[in-house]
C-alpha cells in the first residue's frame, strides 16, 4: 500500500488543487479525476492494436515501462513520457496529450470506470523514454505487418 500511495501522491501532484483530486478518487463512482497533462507528463495514445504489442517490446527490453493506462474497451493505450513531448510528436496515427490536455486517470490503488492502469505508476517519477517507445511501435508494427502477410 506505501506504494499506492506514493502514486497517488505523485499523480495528485500535478492537479490544480491535489486535495479535490484525492477527493474525487475517493468518492467519485466513476472513480476516476481529471489531471493536465503537460506538468509532470505527457501521454501519447495509441490505438490498442498497436499499444498492446508495443507494450510486449517495451517490456521486453525494460525492467519496468512507466505507467501506461488503457480504456475498458481496449481501444486506446496512454503511454506516459516526458513533459514536451507532445508538442514534438510527428508520428502518424498517434494521439497526444500535453500542455492544455487533461487526461481522465483512476486511482493508482483501484480499478475505475472507463480506465484501467496497465502499468501503475510507482510514485518515482518514472517514464517512458518516447525515443525507446518510438522504435518500440516501429518494432510492434513490423511484427504485426509479418503477422499480416502470414
Amino acid at each position: 500500500m506505501a506504494g499506492a500511495k506514493t502514486a497517488v501522491d505523485w499523480l495528485a501532484s500535478v492537479a490544480p488543487d491535489p486535495e479535490a483530486c484525492r477527493w474525487e478518487w475517493e468518492r467519485n463512482p466513476l472513480g476516476v479525476a481529471l489531471l493536465p497533462a503537460g506538468r509532470a507528463w505527457d501521454v501519447l495514445i495509441l490505438p490498442g492494436t498497436l499499444g498492446y504489442p508495443t507494450l510486449d517490446v517495451l517490456t521486453r527490453i525494460l525492467d519496468r515501462p512507466g505507467p501506461v493506462l488503457v480504456d475498458f474497451g481496449d481501444d486506446r493505450m496512454g503511454f506516459f513520457v516526458a513533459p514536451g513531448t507532445a508538442a514534438r510528436w510527428l508520428g502518424t496515427g498517434i494521439r497526444t496529450a500535453g500542455a492544455g490536455a487533461w487526461i481522465g486517470v483512476p486511482h493508482p490503488g483501484r480499478s475505475a470506470r472507463g480506465v484501467r492502469w496497465l502499468v501503475t505508476p510507482d510514485g518515482s517519477g518514472t517514464l517512458t523514454d518516447a525515443a525507446l517507445l518510438e522504435l518500440a511501435m516501429h518494432e510492434a508494427a513490423a511484427g504485426l505487418a509479418v503477422g499480416e502477410d502470414g
